[in-house]
Protein backbone atom coordinates (compact mmCIF):
# COMPACT_ATOMS: atom_id res chain seq x y z
CA UNK A 1 0.00 0.00 0.00
CA UNK A 2 3.00 2.13 0.54
CA UNK A 3 4.34 1.37 -2.87
CA UNK A 4 1.02 2.78 -3.86
CA UNK A 5 0.94 5.60 -2.60
CA UNK A 6 4.48 6.71 -3.74
CA UNK A 7 3.52 5.99 -7.22
CA UNK A 8 0.12 8.13 -7.02
CA UNK A 9 1.72 11.02 -5.19
CA UNK A 10 2.83 13.34 -7.71
CA UNK A 11 6.51 14.82 -7.80
CA UNK A 12 7.27 18.35 -8.37
CA UNK A 13 8.18 19.90 -11.94
CA UNK A 14 11.73 20.93 -10.07
CA UNK A 15 12.74 17.56 -9.39
CA UNK A 16 14.23 15.11 -11.53
CA UNK A 17 15.32 17.42 -14.09
CA UNK A 18 11.37 18.06 -15.42
CA UNK A 19 11.77 21.54 -14.96
CA UNK A 20 14.98 21.79 -17.49
CA UNK A 21 13.74 19.86 -20.14
CA UNK A 22 12.89 21.62 -23.46
CA UNK A 23 10.29 18.93 -25.16
CA UNK A 24 9.85 15.27 -25.56
CA UNK A 25 12.49 15.53 -28.06
CA UNK A 26 11.98 16.13 -31.72
CA UNK A 27 8.76 17.11 -33.42
CA UNK A 28 7.94 19.91 -30.60
CA UNK A 29 5.48 22.24 -31.70
CA UNK A 30 7.70 25.56 -33.64
CA UNK A 31 6.99 28.91 -31.80
CA UNK A 32 6.74 27.24 -28.52
CA UNK A 33 8.59 27.32 -24.98
CA UNK A 34 8.04 26.66 -21.58
CA UNK A 35 8.83 30.59 -20.89
CA UNK A 36 6.31 31.71 -23.56
CA UNK A 37 3.47 29.00 -22.40
CA UNK A 38 4.34 30.21 -18.53
CA UNK A 39 3.89 33.84 -19.06
CA UNK A 40 0.46 32.90 -21.20
CA UNK A 41 -0.77 31.13 -18.22
CA UNK A 42 0.64 33.84 -15.77
CA UNK A 43 -1.78 36.22 -17.71
CA UNK A 44 -5.03 34.06 -18.25
CA UNK A 45 -4.97 33.24 -14.07
CA UNK A 46 -4.86 37.15 -13.51
CA UNK A 47 -7.69 37.70 -16.50
CA UNK A 48 -9.73 34.53 -15.40
CA UNK A 49 -8.62 33.23 -12.16
CA UNK A 50 -7.58 29.67 -10.97
CA UNK A 51 -11.47 27.95 -11.20
CA UNK A 52 -11.91 28.65 -15.02
CA UNK A 53 -8.05 27.85 -15.64
CA UNK A 54 -7.18 24.84 -18.34
CA UNK A 55 -5.04 23.31 -20.63
CA UNK A 56 -7.54 23.53 -22.95
CA UNK A 57 -8.03 27.18 -23.08
CA UNK A 58 -4.07 27.89 -22.63
CA UNK A 59 -3.80 26.39 -25.92
CA UNK A 60 -6.92 28.30 -27.26
CA UNK A 61 -4.78 31.36 -25.75
CA UNK A 62 -1.74 30.35 -27.61
CA UNK A 63 -3.30 29.78 -30.50
CA UNK A 64 -2.43 26.03 -30.45
CA UNK A 65 -3.39 22.44 -29.91
CA UNK A 66 -4.06 21.39 -26.49
CA UNK A 67 -1.68 18.60 -27.10
CA UNK A 68 1.37 20.81 -28.44
CA UNK A 69 1.73 22.38 -24.57
CA UNK A 70 1.97 18.76 -23.55
CA UNK A 71 5.64 18.54 -25.43
CA UNK A 72 6.55 21.07 -22.94
CA UNK A 73 4.93 19.82 -19.61
CA UNK A 74 3.67 16.61 -18.13
CA UNK A 75 0.70 17.97 -16.39
CA UNK A 76 -1.24 21.14 -15.45
CA UNK A 77 0.29 20.74 -12.02
CA UNK A 78 3.55 20.91 -13.30
CA UNK A 79 2.73 24.21 -15.39
CA UNK A 80 0.80 25.85 -12.16
CA UNK A 81 4.17 25.04 -10.48
CA UNK A 82 5.97 27.17 -13.24
CA UNK A 83 4.03 29.83 -12.89
CA UNK A 84 3.86 30.04 -9.15
CA UNK A 85 7.38 30.40 -9.39
CA UNK A 86 7.62 32.95 -12.21
CA UNK A 87 5.44 35.05 -10.18
CA UNK A 88 8.00 34.75 -7.73
CA UNK A 89 10.40 35.99 -9.59
CA UNK A 90 8.78 39.34 -9.86
CA UNK A 91 9.47 39.93 -6.10
CA UNK A 92 12.68 42.86 -5.98
CA UNK A 93 15.02 41.73 -3.38
CA UNK A 94 17.23 43.64 -0.86
CA UNK A 95 20.75 42.93 -1.04
CA UNK A 96 21.08 39.93 1.70
CA UNK A 97 25.54 41.13 1.75
CA UNK A 98 24.46 44.45 2.38
CA UNK A 99 24.93 46.07 6.06
CA UNK A 100 21.05 47.82 5.43
CA UNK A 101 19.00 47.24 9.00
CA UNK A 102 17.00 44.08 9.08
CA UNK A 103 13.93 45.94 10.20
CA UNK A 104 14.07 48.13 6.58
CA UNK A 105 14.92 44.70 4.72
CA UNK A 106 12.12 42.98 6.55
CA UNK A 107 9.36 45.84 5.79
CA UNK A 108 10.22 46.01 2.34
CA UNK A 109 10.06 41.76 1.70
CA UNK A 110 7.04 41.79 3.55
CA UNK A 111 5.28 44.76 1.55
CA UNK A 112 6.79 43.15 -1.89
CA UNK A 113 5.43 39.94 -0.87
CA UNK A 114 1.88 41.60 0.23
CA UNK A 115 1.84 42.85 -3.01
CA UNK A 116 2.34 39.99 -5.47
CA UNK A 117 -0.42 37.98 -3.37
CA UNK A 118 -3.08 41.03 -4.35
CA UNK A 119 -1.90 41.44 -7.48
CA UNK A 120 -1.96 37.52 -8.47
CA UNK A 121 -5.02 36.27 -5.95
CA UNK A 122 -4.27 32.74 -7.58
CA UNK A 123 -1.36 32.60 -5.93
CA UNK A 124 -2.18 31.69 -2.36
CA UNK A 125 -4.03 28.52 -3.41
CA UNK A 126 -1.04 27.60 -5.28
CA UNK A 127 1.67 28.59 -2.48
CA UNK A 128 -0.86 25.93 -0.04
CA UNK A 129 -0.56 23.05 -2.79
CA UNK A 130 3.22 23.05 -4.07
CA UNK A 131 6.48 22.98 -2.01
CA UNK A 132 7.80 25.86 -3.84
CA UNK A 133 11.15 24.57 -4.83
CA UNK A 134 11.75 26.71 -7.96
CA UNK A 135 14.15 29.09 -8.39
CA UNK A 136 12.51 32.11 -7.24
CA UNK A 137 11.02 30.66 -4.48
CA UNK A 138 13.78 29.40 -3.27
CA UNK A 139 15.38 32.93 -2.97
CA UNK A 140 12.43 34.73 -1.21
CA UNK A 141 12.83 31.65 1.61
CA UNK A 142 17.10 32.07 1.59
CA UNK A 143 16.49 35.84 1.35
CA UNK A 144 14.19 35.71 4.61
CA UNK A 145 16.32 33.56 6.56
CA UNK A 146 19.31 35.73 6.07
CA UNK A 147 17.16 38.67 7.29
CA UNK A 148 15.77 37.01 10.68
CA UNK A 149 19.40 35.91 11.49
CA UNK A 150 20.44 39.14 11.22
CA UNK A 151 17.80 40.10 14.07
CA UNK A 152 19.55 38.69 16.85
CA UNK A 153 16.75 36.18 17.55
CA UNK A 154 18.17 32.94 19.58
CA UNK A 155 18.04 29.78 16.76
CA UNK A 156 15.08 28.37 18.59
CA UNK A 157 13.26 30.96 17.57
CA UNK A 158 14.39 31.82 13.77
CA UNK A 159 11.51 29.50 12.54
CA UNK A 160 8.64 31.32 14.43
CA UNK A 161 9.70 34.49 13.68
CA UNK A 162 9.57 33.87 9.93
CA UNK A 163 6.28 31.91 10.68
CA UNK A 164 4.64 35.40 12.55
CA UNK A 165 5.58 37.75 10.05
CA UNK A 166 5.24 36.09 6.46
CA UNK A 167 2.10 33.70 7.79
CA UNK A 168 0.38 37.24 8.38
CA UNK A 169 1.45 38.92 5.30
CA UNK A 170 0.29 35.98 3.59
CA UNK A 171 -2.79 36.19 5.15
CA UNK A 172 -3.51 39.66 4.90
CA UNK A 173 -2.35 39.87 0.98
CA UNK A 174 -5.03 36.93 0.32
CA UNK A 175 -7.72 38.72 1.96
CA UNK A 176 -7.08 41.84 0.47
CA UNK A 177 -6.43 39.99 -2.96
CA UNK A 178 -9.20 38.44 -2.94
CA UNK A 179 -11.84 41.40 -1.77
CA UNK A 180 -10.63 43.65 -4.70
CA UNK A 181 -11.05 40.23 -7.19
CA UNK A 182 -14.51 39.94 -5.02
CA UNK A 183 -14.89 43.83 -5.97
CA UNK A 184 -14.29 43.48 -9.69
CA UNK A 185 -16.37 40.42 -10.00
CA UNK A 186 -19.43 42.57 -9.42
CA UNK A 187 -18.51 45.56 -11.72
CA UNK A 188 -17.69 47.31 -8.43
CA UNK A 189 -14.53 49.32 -7.35
CA UNK A 190 -13.36 48.22 -3.98
CA UNK A 191 -14.93 51.12 -1.98
CA UNK A 192 -18.23 50.73 -3.55
CA UNK A 193 -18.17 46.36 -2.72
CA UNK A 194 -17.47 47.62 0.96
CA UNK A 195 -20.01 50.02 1.54
CA UNK A 196 -22.68 47.66 -0.23
CA UNK A 197 -21.73 44.96 1.44
CA UNK A 198 -21.59 47.06 4.88
CA UNK A 199 -25.30 48.06 4.32
CA UNK A 200 -26.15 44.73 3.16
CA UNK A 201 -25.14 43.27 6.94
CA UNK A 202 -26.31 45.60 8.77
CA UNK A 203 -29.80 44.67 7.81
CA UNK A 204 -29.45 41.39 9.93
CA UNK A 205 -30.38 41.85 13.65
CA UNK A 206 -28.18 39.11 14.70
CA UNK A 207 -24.95 41.09 13.36
CA UNK A 208 -26.31 44.69 14.01
CA UNK A 209 -24.44 45.06 17.27
CA UNK A 210 -21.08 43.48 15.62
CA UNK A 211 -21.60 45.59 12.55
CA UNK A 212 -21.41 48.59 15.08
CA UNK A 213 -18.66 47.44 17.02
CA UNK A 214 -16.82 46.97 13.38
CA UNK A 215 -17.62 50.40 12.50
CA UNK A 216 -16.44 52.21 15.18
CA UNK A 217 -12.88 50.25 15.11
CA UNK A 218 -12.83 51.14 11.33
CA UNK A 219 -13.72 54.90 12.11
CA UNK A 220 -10.61 55.06 14.91
CA UNK A 221 -8.39 53.85 12.63
CA UNK A 222 -8.87 56.04 10.38
CA UNK A 223 -8.69 56.38 6.26
CA UNK A 224 -11.03 57.89 3.53
CA UNK A 225 -10.77 54.61 1.19
CA UNK A 226 -10.33 51.05 1.86
CA UNK A 227 -6.75 51.14 0.45
CA UNK A 228 -5.96 53.59 3.09
CA UNK A 229 -7.45 51.56 5.55
CA UNK A 230 -5.20 48.38 4.80
CA UNK A 231 -2.15 50.65 4.14
CA UNK A 232 -2.66 51.65 8.40
CA UNK A 233 -3.65 47.96 8.69
CA UNK A 234 -0.65 46.74 7.45
CA UNK A 235 1.42 48.87 8.36
CA UNK A 236 0.58 49.07 12.34
CA UNK A 237 0.52 44.99 11.91
CA UNK A 238 4.30 45.16 10.95
CA UNK A 239 5.02 47.50 12.85
CA UNK A 240 4.22 45.58 15.80
CA UNK A 241 5.86 42.21 15.00
CA UNK A 242 8.73 43.80 14.60
CA UNK A 243 8.57 45.77 18.41
CA UNK A 244 8.12 42.20 19.01
CA UNK A 245 10.81 40.77 17.73
CA UNK A 246 12.50 43.48 19.37
CA UNK A 247 11.20 42.45 22.60
CA UNK A 248 12.23 38.71 22.36
CA UNK A 249 16.12 39.67 21.21
CA UNK A 250 16.07 42.24 24.31
CA UNK A 251 14.88 39.29 26.62
CA UNK A 252 16.92 36.31 25.43
CA UNK A 253 19.98 39.15 26.30
CA UNK A 254 18.90 39.37 29.67
CA UNK A 255 18.57 35.61 30.31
Amino acid sequence: MARAAQRSARTSVWLAGKARRGGRGGGQPSGLDRERITSATVRLLDAEGLAKFSMRRLAAELNVTAMSVYWYVDTKDDLLELALDAAFGELTLPDPESHEDWRIQLRAVARGYRELLVRHPWLSPLIGTYINIGPNSLAFSRLIQRIIRKTGLPAHGLVAAISAVFQFVYGFGTIEGHFIARSAAFGMTPDDYFHHAMSTVTQSPEAAEIVQDAAELMEARGGDTVEEMWERDFDFALDLLVAGIEAMVEKAGGE
